[in-house]
């Protein structure tokens, strides 16, 4: 470790923060759950404070020590907004494993999202099993919802800042996708991929 100096001490400082910022964050999400019906694992931390909107017969289940990084201040990549949990349809199911990370990350599902162990998702990636709205003008204007199709995101993924996946997609175990890319179809385990659309690239 490093002499305290003048050198050190604004970032002795600054941990000593986050580290108080967190513990405080982590101790009101846990009340934030509670009223929205989120199943949080044991020693989940937060970093600012996340969305949580679990429509009345659906589930949000956590797995045991994930963080989420909600504010600016708790990742240096750049976080433009809180991590967002919603579940958009009746029955329908986020399922996150053990061990997992998400800086502003938005997850939605109308049917169902679930994501293994260990995975990391990046600042402002978002994870969606719906188009959200119809193609369709008409059936927008008539308030209908977009078509829905699960997706999965198996065990040890890496998801690079702002990735979006689409419906759908099943990304392979210890697979990364780079930055800005776009997954609209299912990715195997245990590759580089990348690009709008992404593919794969070259082997892990």
């Amino acid at each position: 470790m490093r002499p305290i100096s003048l050198d050190s001490i604004p970032h002795l400082a600054n941990c000593l923060i986050e580290l108080l910022r967190g513990r405080i964050s982590t101790h009101k999400t846990a009340w934030k759950a509670r009223y929205w019906g989120v199943k949080l694992g044991r020693g989940c931390s937060f970093y600012g404070a996340p969305i949580f909107r679990r429509l009345p017969g659906s589930k949000i289940l956590v797995g045991a020590r994930c963080t989420f990084r909600s504010a600016a201040w708790s990742n240096l990549a750049g976080i433009n907004h809180p991590c967002i949990l919603a579940t958009l349809g009746e029955n329908a199911v986020i399922l996150i494993g053990d061990d997992s990370g998400f800086s502003g990350a938005a997850i939605g599902a109308a049917q169902s999202v679930t994501i293994g162990d260990r995975v990391m998702v990046g600042a402002n990636s978002s994870i969606s099993d719906t188009d959200w709205h119809p193609v369709d003008p008409g059936r927008r204007a008539a308030g209908e919802s977009g078509a829905a199709e699960s997706v999965c995101i198996e065990d040890d993924v890496w998801l690079g800042a702002n990735v979006m996946v689409l419906k759908g997609v099943t990304i392979g175990a210890r697979s990364t996708i780079a930055a800005n890319s776009v997954v609209t179809r299912s990715i195997p385990p245990d590759v580089v991929a990348g690009g709008i659309p992404a593919r794969p690239l070259k082997p892990v």
